[in-house]
């Protein structure tokens, strides 16, 4: 049996301007692709009007996450994406 693992990621748009559904929808595509299980995904604000979208979900143990950082920094007015947290759930 394998363990089960959470990982949060924050998602930084290029601009107060940026769409953030957009990008949150882009980002729940990849977590769901990649077999994410009890997805949470919040709109944070940040300073200046600049909001953050943070990611959070479960993985199993037999799962790698290295190349999730770098799929979400592809998403369109994405500048940049942050490993925020990762734990052993069980």
């Amino acid at each position: 049996m394998t363990g089960i693992n959470g990982a949060k990621y924050t998602l930084m748009p290029n601009s107060p301007d940026a769409d953030l559904e957009a990008i949150q929808e882009a980002a729940k595509k990849i977590v769901e692709d990649f077999g994410g299980t009890n997805k949470e995904y919040s709109i944070e604000p940040v300073a200046f009007g600049l909001k953050s979208i943070t990611v959070f979900f479960f993985y199993p143990d037999d799962k790698q996450t290295d190349h999730l950082e770098e799929e979400f920094s592809k998403i369109e007015n994405v500048q940049s994406t942050q490993l925020a947290d990762m734990r052993k759930i069980a």
